[in-house]
């Protein structure tokens, strides 16, 4: 997919950063939208149902935590992409945003070229996903990659992007141990820098909503699927 078909909403209070940023990323050809708290991006989004959402953490209104977890929870834009954009770079800020599930994070002032960046390497994964096979079947549950959602016996588990990504990883090889270097790589990407507890808090999640006992913690290597 060319630039030109990928669309993109801003959510800043800020008008000048709207603008520049807007600017910048028009130039790139994407379609870019604007909306300045969470509660007009919210709205906004339902109506132009956008690949990527760009999102200041510090608003009035709706910050963007709350305003993360809100679109979260609608169904058609489970697929949407999102990426923090803030002042605050502490890592406690950075894990807050993941577990609402975030794809990546990028502290201000951030370089246009750094930014198109990041939103092209996240659209090519995007792109690249949606092109492998849906469905992978394993003993006792199944794993729908179109819906993001897991089967386990007729139970529908609807799981975060980043939590549903770790899982479809884990199991995509049984029984190899993924490093926690592969895990960041390939589920969060190369330039997103995340804190330590990060996977941890995504394993627990995955246990704590489908009770599988088949994620084995590697001690001091990473994590691993038992067929």
């Amino acid at each position: 997919m060319g630039n030109e078909n990928f669309k993109l909403l801003l959510v800043d209070d800020e008008k000048d950063v709207l603008e520049f940023m807007g600017y910048n990323l028009r130039k790139e050809g994407f379609q870019v939208f604007t909306a300045s708290n969470g509660k007009e991006g919210i709205e906004t989004a339902r109506q132009v149902l956008p690949h990527l959402i760009i999102l200041d953490v510090m608003m009035p209104v709706m910050d963007g935590i709350e305003t993360c977890a809100e679109i979260k929870l609608i169904p058609e834009l489970k697929n949407s992409l999102i990426i923090f954009l803030t002042a605050r770079g502490e890592d406690y800020s950075q894990i807050a945003g993941f577990e609402a599930g975030a794809d990546d994070y990028v502290t201000k002032p951030v370089r246009p070229k750094v930014l198109v960046s990041r939103i092209k390497a996240l659209l090519r994964r995007y792109s690249e996903a949606v092109s492998e096979e849906l469905h992978l079947n394993l003993p006792g549950f199944i794993i729908d990659r179109e819906k993001y959602m897991v089967i386990k016996n007729g139970e529908e588990i609807i799981l975060p992007r980043k939590e549903f990504e770790l899982l479809v990883l884990l199991t995509s090889k049984p029984d190899r141990v993924f490093t926690r270097d592969e895990i960041f790589e390939k589920v969060w990407g190369d330039n997103v820098i995340v804190g330590d507890r990060t996977i941890d808090v995504h394993v627990r999640k995955i246990r704590e909503k489908i009770g599988m006992e088949n994620i084995r913690t590697i001690k001091g290597v990473g994590y691993k699927f038992e067929s």
